[in-house]
Parts: C-alpha cells; sequence; structure tokens
C-alpha cells in the first residue's frame, strides 16, 4: 500500500514541473497558453489566476475536451488531439493535486503538460497577480 505523498513523490519522478516565476513569464508573453486549475471551484473563486480555466482534480480527465480553446468541436477525440499539440499547465494549491493530475493526463496521451511546482502557495508568495472570483 502507497501513502498519498508516495504517489506524489512518484508522480513528480514522472512527470516536468515548472517554476511559477517560468509559467509567469510564458503566460505573460503568450495570451492564449493554457493554464487550468485543478482545485475545487470554492478555492479557485477565492484567488485565481486571470485566464486559468477551473476544471477540479476530481473532473479533470471528464472536462478536458471541454476546453474553451476546442469547446466548438463536436467530437471528443478531435477536441483530444487538438489540446494534445499544445502546452498545457496544471496549478493547484501546493502542487501535489497538479503533479498527479499532469501524470493523469499523460497516460491519456498528453505530451506537453507541465504542473506548476509549488501550485497557487508558491504564485503568492512570489507576489504574482491574482484576482478573485465572484460567484
Amino acid at each position: 500500500m502507497k501513502t498519498p505523498d508516495q504517489l506524489i513523490t512518484e508522480a513528480k519522478s514522472q512527470i516536468t514541473e515548472m517554476s511559477v516565476q517560468d509559467v509567469y513569464e510564458v503566460y505573460s508573453k503568450h495570451p492564449d497558453i493554457i493554464l487550468i486549475d485543478v482545485r475545487e471551484p470554492e478555492e479557485h473563486q477565492a484567488c485565481a489566476i486571470d485566464r486559468a480555466v477551473n476544471f477540479p482534480r476530481g473532473m479533470l480527465e471528464m472536462k478536458i475536451a471541454q476546453h474553451p480553446v476546442v469547446n466548438h468541436y463536436c467530437e471528443v477525440e478531435r477536441a483530444l488531439a487538438d489540446l494534445a499539440e499544445k502546452d498545457i499547465y496544471l496549478i493547484c494549491g501546493t502542487g501535489a493535486r497538479s503533479a498527479l493530475a499532469t501524470q493523469s493526463l499523460q497516460r491519456m496521451g498528453f505530451e506537453k503538460i507541465f504542473s506548476v511546482q509549488g501550485g497557487m502557495q508558491a504564485w503568492i508568495e512570489a507576489g504574482l497577480p491574482t484576482i478573485s472570483i465572484t460567484a
């Protein structure tokens, strides 16, 4: 049996993590970046990154094909194929859920997928911009 910490450590050994500074640099230069916040809706509403789409960890695999960049496709396979060609960044509270989510999307066939190291905690500590969303 594995502990949650062991699962997260294993996931992090199989994925690519990017620092918040590196993600912010890419994010600020490319307005079409795909940033998915895998936290729960309440967490996302309280403090979010502008233009980040909220697909909670528990629904990510089912909702990924509905991302606004590809939701015009009627066919899930076509939407997934289009998304698979784009860089996708996943963020959560501390980097644990996004690491597990990144590993899961890799298993689905995504190759250009990155977890934001340290999550929103590191983003906020670095003084990077956030917004709050009113429900």
